[in-house]
């Protein structure tokens, strides 16, 4: 809480001496907060929509492909 409270006397202090608009400490915590979103969504370790929909597809074709050849399995065993 300390550090919080330096840093908005920090930024007031700029604030009032001209040398720090709020032009500038808008578009600084933009970029703070982009930085931040982006360093939780690495951690997350997500992907897009589209990779996830190209995954999606791949494993239902496995999938499919794993029933087509338990069945033919199936079918061989039954012939015996």
């Amino acid at each position: 809480m300390e550090k919080y409270n330096k840093l908005i006397r920090n930024i007031t202090e700029l604030i009032e001496k001209g040398l720090f608009t709020s032009k500038d400490l808008k578009k600084e915590v933009e970029d703070s907060l982009k930085f931040k979103i982006e360093s939780i969504t690495n951690k997350l370790n997500l992907v897009s929509r589209e990779e996830f929909e190209v995954q999606k597809k791949i494993i239902e074709k496995l999938q499919k492909d794993l029933i087509r050849i338990k069945a033919k399995k199936v079918r061989k065993k039954s012939k015996r």
